[in-house]
């Protein structure tokens, strides 16, 4: 009997526990019946991102298949166009080698360029010309005329350097210049002789007075002084003759303009402040300069101080001034003269015109060449009785000319 009330009770204690872990066991297979359904409506989610990715992909894949063909296309038409630009293309990196460039490059220069580094090959074979950026390369081969142009990348830390050859537009202008000087020699000869022929005729006249026997040793000393003045007459004549023809300015530099006008200035006022002349500087701390002889353009700006002091009276004033912008520099003389009438001015520059007592009509004929073979201009504007004013227009050198690669 106690084992089967034992039996019984045990019976009694287990069959909750089955209750309870059935129930348990429910609940689980239905979290797991619900976690299946996510799970299958998740990979099902998954599937159509897949598939929607993988279209766009291949949407990409060909969008940047279609614009890798297009560069390459571009690429392929930019090299042949950089092959066959009539300039030269220079590719330079920041340390001053050149890594890349054209056909037409090798073709101007003559030599393998790239490795080669760029400062040191332009200072050895390129150099300064006459006409205002144009640089003139030499090396064993041949010697042209060529404009240099740098474009710096600063995204890529490279610069371009661009090369154009203009021999043969340097060489026309040359021609053309030469012509015009011949032109000029055409039309100047008829004055020429007859500036010529007066005191060529004096000096004979007084060298034959020099033959006379019996001559007075004082008339001797006159007439031979004469004669030495005509003489010497002739021999300036010649040398501004000479000038005019020559046109073409010798051994150009980079010069200071306010130098020069200070040079001349000197010279003048050395002349003609004894006289009562009085001179007035302005701009005299511009620092632009040209390209051009010191002493030649000196010469040609004493020569208009010339004129407009010879134009003033006792107490009257000769100003100069200094003006200069990005590409020019602008000299002004002006004085409070007697002025030039208007059929005067229109004739001022040509060869052997002068209104002047004993001028030979060069001056101004000679200043205006030197000033055009420097690339500039000369005007003049003038009122009678209240005074002339002469502009001379020179291009400026550049005061940061970047030609010898990248910093």
């Amino acid at each position: 009997m106690q084992k089967s009330q034992s039996n019984k009770d045990a019976f009694s204690v287990e069959k909750p526990e089955s209750n309870i872990n059935s129930k348990e066991l429910e609940e689980a297979f239905a979290l797991f019946t619900e976690a299946s359904y996510q799970l299958s409506n998740a990979y099902a989610g998954l599937q159509q991102d897949v598939t929607s990715l993988t279209e766009q992909l291949a949407v990409a894949n060909g969008n940047l298949k279609k614009q890798y063909e297009e560069k390459a296309v571009l690429s392929r038409r930019l090299t042949l166009l950089l092959d066959r630009l009539p300039a030269g293309v220079l590719e330079v990196c920041e340390t001053g080698e050149i890594v890349r460039c054209n056909a037409h490059a090798l073709q101007m220069l003559g030599t393998q360029l790239e490795g080669v580094n760029w400062p040191q090959f332009y200072s050895s074979h390129f150099s300064i010309s006459n006409e205002v950026g144009v640089y003139l390369f030499q090396n064993l081969e041949n010697k042209s005329y060529v404009t240099i142009e740098q474009v710096q990348i600063t995204e890529e830390s490279v610069s371009v350097v661009l090369l154009h050859d203009v021999t043969t537009a340097v060489e026309m202008r040359q021609t053309l210049q030469r012509n015009g000087r011949l032109v000029a020699m055409g039309e100047m000869a008829a004055g020429l002789a007859h500036q010529l022929r007066t005191p060529l005729a004096a000096a004979l006249l007084y060298a034959g007075h020099l033959q006379r026997e019996n001559l007075l040793d004082s008339d001797r000393i006159k007439f031979a002084s004469k004669a030495s003045e005509r003489l010497q007459r002739l021999e300036a004549l010649v040398q501004n003759m000479l000038l005019f023809v020559r046109g073409m300015p010798q051994e150009v530099s980079c010069v200071l303009m306010a130098e020069v006008v200070t040079d001349a200035l000197l010279a003048a006022r050395s002349v003609y402040e004894p006289r009562g002349i009085q001179f007035e500087l302005q701009g005299e701390q511009c620092s632009a300069s040209v390209m051009a002889n010191f002493k030649e353009l000196s010469a040609a700006i004493g020569n208009i101080l010339e004129n407009a002091c010879q134009a003033s009276h006792v107490g009257q004033k000769v100003y100069c001034q200094l003006e200069s912008d990005n590409a020019w520099i602008y000299l002004v003389v002006k004085d409070e003269g007697v002025g030039i009438s208007s059929a005067n001015i229109e004739r001022l520059f040509e060869p052997f015109f002068t209104s002047k007592k004993g001028g030979t009509g060069l001056g101004l004929a000679i200043v205006r060449n030197l000033v055009s073979s420097y690339g500039g201009d000369i005007t003049v504007t003038s009122t009678p009785n209240l005074g002339s004013t002469f502009k001379i227009c020179l291009p400026r050198v550049p005061e940061a000319t970047n030609v010898l690669g990248t910093k």
